[in-house]
């Protein structure tokens, strides 16, 4: 290869390695639920995005939550915004949380992103 020829691989990778890395911190690029329900060390306190369909919905006074389900797995997503429609398709921005262990039983949820820290 020549010195011209590696100058162009060099810059094509760098401006991919670019492009992914935009994709992800703007969410474009969606975590597999089932990764941070088997992971959840490798996730925790860590901003992701996660896509699928609304299965459940649940309101009481302050607390506001829903599950999403993808292939993969379903999570509870807790919330300060309105509560989505159960069966619409969504893709929401959060920070996975756990919210307590109770034997070999963990519970970990994501934390949506409020309008205020977008």
């Amino acid at each position: 290869m020549n010195k011209m020829n590696s100058k162009m691989v060099l810059n094509s990778i760098f401006i991919i390695c670019l492009l992914l890395l935009v994709l992800v911190s703007c969410g474009i690029v969606t975590t597999k639920i089932g990764d941070i329900i088997g992971h959840p060390r490798d996730y925790a306190d860590k901003e992701v995005t996660i896509s699928g369909e609304v299965t459940e919905t649940f309101s009481l006074f302050i607390v506001k939550y829903f599950v999403v389900r993808d292939s993969s797995g379903e999570i509870s997503v807790v919330t300060e915004k309105p509560l989505p429609a159960k069966g619409e398709k969504i893709k929401v921005k959060g920070t996975v949380k756990e919210t307590f262990s109770f034997g070999t039983k963990t519970a970990i949820v994501l934390v949506e992103a409020s309008e205020k820290s977008k």
